[in-house]
């Protein structure tokens, strides 16, 4: 029995590692591609939906897709903002990305250096996916966040309602 409750622990260990949640939100102040800028307080008070996309990705323009028909939903609740990084993605592909998914939210472009703080990126581990979701609660802290996987995954949209709602 104590060998099971063990393993019970270092399996929950394991999988909190994975997560990028439970820990304030690393600071940022980015531009879209107006040259306005997005400062992550700014969003103090209430819930941010902030997604790391790329505009030629077929499982990014989902998530957008959804995001954006959330935004009615949560109305002065929650915000949306969206983050790409500069390079690849330059003000051409976001203009034409937000004309054709009819994108209402604010997308914004990163050197690198946010997504790498809120990844965790190490030099052993310099990679991120796309897209990536964070729930940002009012306080800001990074209350969840979600891959591709479980993005696509079924009950994702009631899962996401739950979090920023708190109603189950």
């Amino acid at each position: 029995m104590r060998k099971l409750v063990i393993l019970v622990c270092l399996l929950a260990a394991l999988a909190a590692a994975d997560s990028q949640s439970g820990r304030r939100a690393p600071g940022f102040s980015l531009p879209d591609s107006g040259f306005n800028q997005h400062d992550l307080a700014d969003y103090r008070g209430k819930w941010l939906l902030l997604e790391f996309m790329r505009t030629d990705c077929p499982h990014c323009k989902m998530l957008s897709k959804l995001l954006e028909s959330k935004k009615g939903k949560y109305g002065a609740k929650a915000d949306v903002l969206s983050v790409v990084v500069a390079p690849p993605d330059n003000q051409n592909t976001v203009k034409a990305y937000i004309a054709e998914q009819k994108i209402t939210s604010p997308i914004v472009f990163d050197q690198g250096q946010v997504a790498l703080s809120y990844f965790r990126a190490t030099p052993a581990n310099p990679s991120f996916d796309t897209p990536h979701l964070f729930a940002i609660d009012p306080n800001g802290n990074i209350v969840h966040d979600w891959t591709q996987a479980e993005v696509e995954a079924g009950g994702f949209p009631a899962l996401l309602d739950s979090v920023v709602t708190g109603k189950k």
